[in-house]
C-alpha cells in the first residue's frame, strides 16, 4: 500500500510525523482485547452529532450557577467547532482513513467508517471544544468532564477510525475555538467587586430580628431558605404571593413586622424589589441568592451562604450604591431604582414578549426566542441624549463600572464609584443593525462606531415620540417618555464580611474614600461619541 494510498494528497505531512502516527496507530490497535473495546466503541457512538455534549450540558445546566454558563458556552464552542473541522479543514485538507477494515487487529472493535476525510477529527474537536468551553466558566466542571472529552477522542484511534495526528489537531483546534469565545462573551469574573465603604449594621445572633421575605418560585429559593433558616433559626421566614407585587408585599411586611433587618431569598428582580422597599425603611439587608442569574449577589460577593450568615451574626456589613431613574410617563413622574442595569429600546420588549410566553415554554426558550423576534422587526428609537438628537437600538445603563468595557456588559469590579456605566448602539448608519452584529461576532464592538460607551454621573434621556418601556434588574416596571438617570452612592446596606477593609463591628464605621473618575471630569454631563 503506497504513502498516498494511507495518507492522501490533501495533507502533507514531514516522514518523522507519519512514522510516529503510524506507529501510535500501530501500538493502539495491538493492545489486548478488554471490556473497554464495547466501551470506547459505544463512547464515540454517543458523540456522533454531539448528543453527548448535550446530555451532558443538560446536567450542567440543571447544576445552576456558573457551570450553567459553562453549557451554554460549551455548546456554543462545539457549534463553532464543528463547523470549523466539518466544513472548512476536512474539505479543505482531506486525508485517507486508516486501514482499519483490512487490519485484523482492529476487526474487533471497529465501527462504520465514515467518508469524510480522516483529517482531522471532529469527535476530537468537539469533545475538546465542551470540556474547555465549560471550564472558562467552571473549572470544576472542567476537570469533571476532562477524562470523559479525553476518552472520546482517543475512541477514535482506538476504533480505528482516525490517526492519532487527527485527534490531537482536532483536539487543538476544538480547545482553541473555546478559547477564542473570550473575544466575544467575556468570562464573568469570580471575584467580588470592591466596595469602598463599610456600613454600621445591628449583629443578630441566630438572625434574631430579622424578616426573611421569600419568593419560592425563584429557581432554588426554596432550598437556600431551607439552609437559611437552619443556620438562623431564630429568623422570621415570610413567603411572597407569586401573584402579587413583590415590592408592595415587601412594604406591608415591614410595617407589620418592623424588623431589624431584612433577608431576601429569590433572584435578581425580588432582590431589588426587597432592597428598594429596605432603602426607605433605613434597614439593612442579607442577600440569599436563589435565583437563576444572581447578578448583584455574585458582583457583591454574597453567594456563599456561611460567610452571609457569619456576616448576620457578627454585624459586619457594607454600604454600595444604587441606580436611580425618575421616569416622566402619561401617570406623571415616578422614581424607580435599581441595584444591576436599567434599559431603553429592544431589550424591554423582549422581555414583555418573554413574560407573555414563558408560562407555555418555559423561561429560557421563551427569552431566546423573544430576542429574535424583537432582532427581526425592532425600529430605531428616537432619542434625545442630554439635548442631543439620536437614534439607538438600544441604551443601557448600568450601576457603577461594568466590565469589559469593549463588549458585552458581564460584572462589575466596583460597586459604588458614583457613576453609571452607559452604553447605547446608534441606529443612524446604513446597515447599522448588520454591522453591530458583525463587529460582536468578531470581537471588535469597542472599536465599532455602533457601539458608545461611558462613565458618567448622570444622564437625562427624552423619546421622541410615543412612551416607551423601561426595563430594570430584568423586570419591565414603567412607561415613559423622560428618563433621568444618576447615581445614590452608599444608598444601601448589605450584611457581608469586611473583605476590603479591617473587619468592623455594629459601632465602627469607616468614612467614604474618594474614588477617582477620569471619565467624569465636571461638566461632563453628555455620552461621547466615541468609542469604548
Amino acid at each position: 500500500m503506497g504513502r498516498n494510498d494511507i495518507y492522501g494528497r490533501g495533507v502533507i505531512v514531514p516522514e518523522r510525523y507519519r512514522t510516529a502516527d503510524r506507529a501510535l496507530f500501530e501500538r493502539s490497535g495491538a493492545l489486548r482485547a478488554s471490556p473497554a473495546d464495547p466501551l470506547l466503541r459505544d463512547l464515540g457512538r454517543a458523540a456522533n452529532h454531539s448528543v453527548l455534549w448535550v446530555a451532558c450540558a443538560a446536567v450542567c445546566a440543571t447544576a445552576g450557577g456558573h457551570a450553567r454558563r459553562g453549557a451554554v458556552r460549551g455548546l456554543l464552542s462545539v457549534a463553532g467547532a464543528s463547523t470549523l473541522t466539518n466544513g472548512l479543514l476536512k474539505p479543505l485538507l482531506p486525508r485517507r482513513r486508516p486501514p482499519a477494515r483490512t487490519d485484523p487487529k482492529f476487526r474487533r472493535r471497529t465501527v462504520p467508517i465514515p467518508r469524510s476525510s480522516s483529517f482531522p477529527s471532529g469527535h476530537a474537536a468537539s469533545a475538546a471544544a465542551f470540556a474547555t468551553g465549560v471550564a472558562l466558566e467552571s473549572p470544576a466542571a472542567g476537570a469533571v468532564l476532562a477524562p470523559l472529552a479525553a476518552a472520546v477522542a482517543y475512541s477514535r484511534v482506538h476504533t480505528g477510525v482516525h490517526w492519532p495526528g487527527d485527534v490531537v489537531v482536532g483536539a487543538a483546534v476544538g480547545a482553541t475555538v473555546a478559547w477564542s469565545t473570550r473575544r466575544w462573551w467575556a468570562v464573568r469574573s469570580r471575584e467580588p467587586a470592591t466596595v469602598q465603604v463599610a456600613a454600621a449594621a445591628p449583629a443578630l445572633p441566630g438572625g434574631d430580628g430579622m424578616l426573611l421575605v421569600v419568593n419560592r418560585d425563584a429557581g432554588t429559593a426554596e432550598e437556600i431558605a431551607a439552609r437559611v433558616t437552619a443556620a438562623l433559626p431564630r429568623v422570621r421566614r415570610v413567603d411572597l404571593d407569586p401573584d402579587g407585587d413583590p415590592a408592595e408585599q415587601s412594604e406591608r411586611l415591614l410595617t407589620e413586622y418592623r424588623p431589624q433587618a431584612v433577608g431576601v431569598c429569590g433572584g435578581d428582580g425580588t432582590v431589588a424589589a426587597v432592597l428598594d422597599v429596605a432603602v426607605d425603611a433605613r434597614l439593612p439587608v442579607a442577600v440569599f441568592p436563589g435565583g437563576t442569574l444572581n447578578h448583584f449577589a455574585l458582583d457583591l460577593g454574597v453567594v456563599d451562604l456561611d460567610e452571609t450568615v457569619r456576616a448576620v451574626t457578627a454585624g459586619q456589613a457594607v454600604a454600595v450604591g444604587l441606580g436611580q431613574v425618575t421616569v416622566t410617563g402619561p401617570d406623571g413622574r415616578t422614581v424607580r431604582r435599581f441595584v444591576n442595569t436599567a434599559s431603553l429600546g429592544g431589550y424591554p420588549d423582549a422581555v414583555r414578549l418573554r413574560q407573555h410566553w414563558e408560562p407555555r415554554i418555559g423561561k429560557w426558550p421563551a427569552a431566546g426566542l423573544a430576542m429574535l423576534a424583537v432582532l427581526r422587526t425592532a425600529s430605531p428609537m428616537p432619542v434625545r441624549i442630554d439635548g442631543a438628537g439620536r437614534a439607538v437600538w438600544l441604551l443601557f445603563v448600568g450601576n457603577g463600572r461594568y466590565t469589559p468595557a469593549d463588549q458585552v456588559p458581564m460584572s462589575r469590579a466596583h460597586l459604588d464609584p458614583g457613576t453609571l456605566d452607559v452604553r447605547y448602539l446608534p441606529a443612524e448608519s446604513r446597515f447599522s443593525r448588520l454591522r453591530l452584529l458583525l463587529a460582536a461576532a468578531t470581537g471588535t464592538l469597542g472599536a465599532s462606531p455602533m457601539y458608545r460607551q461611558r462613565h458618567i454621573p448622570g444622564l437625562a434621556v427624552e423619546v421622541i415620540g410615543d412612551p416607551v418601556a423601561l426595563a430594570t434588574d430584568g423586570e419591565v416596571l414603567a412607561d415613559g417618555t423622560g428618563f433621568d438617570f444618576e447615581v445614590v452612592p452608599s444608598a444601601l446596606t448589605v450584611y457581608r464580611l469586611a473583605v476590603d477593609q479591617p473587619a468592623s463591628g455594629p459601632d465602627s464605621v469607616s468614612e467614604p474614600v474618594a474614588v477617582s473618575d477620569p471619565d467624569s471630569g465636571a461638566g461632563s454631563a453628555g455620552v461621547s461619541d466615541g468609542a469604548a
